[in-house]
């Protein structure tokens, strides 16, 4: 067979081969040629399932791409799809390559983006675990409504050992790390490792020491320490010692905070607490019940748990408002001091209101 019967033999295979390798070369270079648009780094969530040519439209409008069609073909060349782009928080660097950027989107076998980056997830002033799941559903994909379903769910308290009055003292404020698509199962999980790390063998006996029974009976009372004091640390550890001494002498706590929780929102400005506000019927309401509420009235800061802890050992049975804006308060052991303060401070309350 003569040379020029080869070359033409082998022409029409190879060309066949050129023509099928040919778009699978050019998106192989467009997968590294083509950069990104964004001049600077851009934070892109990633907040519900989406399709590959919505996310490319999507990512033109925040200008981090120009070539929408381009970008859809790098995609699909590299099986992306809906189904494994990960929801997520991802920190966009300029002149990222199509390639890199579709990578770090991709669903890897630990549930996340490859290039998925964590959030801070904060919560604090909160009264109890409804408003908490409002904080964390604007830090996280979850659901609100989702997620207060399962810390209201049986068994979920069954799971993790707590009353639906104690389930909020498992929760405790401060900035943590999480990926944004972390669920409700995922995040009350984490707060539950978070709560048995912070609940070492040196609190266990500390807790044993001031004779409460249980990590959320200590939380309870922080919470009540809180809400009577939440300007002045410095007065923490004295009210925690007050209460302390009701609790071990069998007196009613008769602490004003909590008959407001009875309210919910209702008492909201108003400033003097009448025996018609205090007389409401409620488990919470510490003027009616002895000893420690069901449960927390808000979720009160790690340090707050710490100063109950570390509780000063005072005689103190009586706290009174100091007559200014202070926010501190008077202490006394005897009831007729207690009775000099609290008319000290009603007369200067009441000439407060008429100005």
């Amino acid at each position: 067979m003569s040379k020029r019967k080869i070359i033409i033999g082998l022409g029409g295979p190879l060309l066949l081969l050129s023509l099928l390798l040919l778009p699978k070369l050019s998106l192989f270079r467009n997968s590294r040629i083509l950069t990104l648009n964004n001049s600077a780094s851009v934070t892109y969530f990633i907040k519900a399932p989406i399709s590959v040519e919505d996310l490319a439209e999507d990512l033109k409008k925040q200008g981090v791409i120009d070539k929408v069609d381009a970008f859809v073909d790098v995609a699909e060349y590299k099986g992306l799809s809906q189904k494994t782009i990960a929801l997520g928080k991802y920190i966009i660097a300029p002149e990222t390559q199509y390639r890199t950027l579709l990578n770090g989107f991709t669903l890897n076998s630990a549930g996340n983006g490859n290039a998925e980056v964590e959030v801070d997830v904060t919560f604090n002033n909160c009264r109890d675990v409804y408003q908490m799941a409002g904080k964390i559903s604007t830090k996280l994909a979850v659901d609100s409504l989702k997620l207060v379903d399962y810390l209201t769910n049986s068994e979920t308290l069954k799971k993790y050992g707590f009353t639906q009055e104690q389930f909020p003292a498992m929760f405790l404020p401060n900035t943590y790390k999480m990926y944004f698509d972390t669920d409700e199962k995922q995040f009350v999980a984490r707060m539950a490792d978070e709560f048995k790390a912070f609940w070492n063998e040196e609190r266990k006996q500390k807790l044993n020491k001031i004779g409460l029974k249980s990590e959320s009976e200590v939380v309870t009372l922080a919470s009540i320490v809180y809400s009577e004091q939440s300007r002045n640390k410095e007065e923490w550890p004295v009210i925690a010692g007050l209460y302390l001494n009701r609790i071990q002498q069998g007196i009613k706590l008769q602490s004003d905070p909590t008959f407001k929780f009875c309210w919910g929102d209702k008492l909201a400005g108003v400033q003097r607490m009448l025996n018609v506000h205090r007389d409401i019927v409620c488990a919470y309401n510490t003027y009616q019940i002895n000893g420690l509420p069901p449960g927390p009235i808000c979720i009160p800061p790690a340090e707050v748990v710490d100063a109950v802890l570390n509780r000063e050992e005072n005689k103190y049975i009586f706290m009174m408002a100091k007559p200014d804006y202070s926010g501190l308060h008077d202490f006394a052991i005897e009831y007729s001091k207690h009775l000099k303060y609290a008319k000290i401070y009603q007369n200067w309350l009441a000439n407060e209101l008429k100005n």
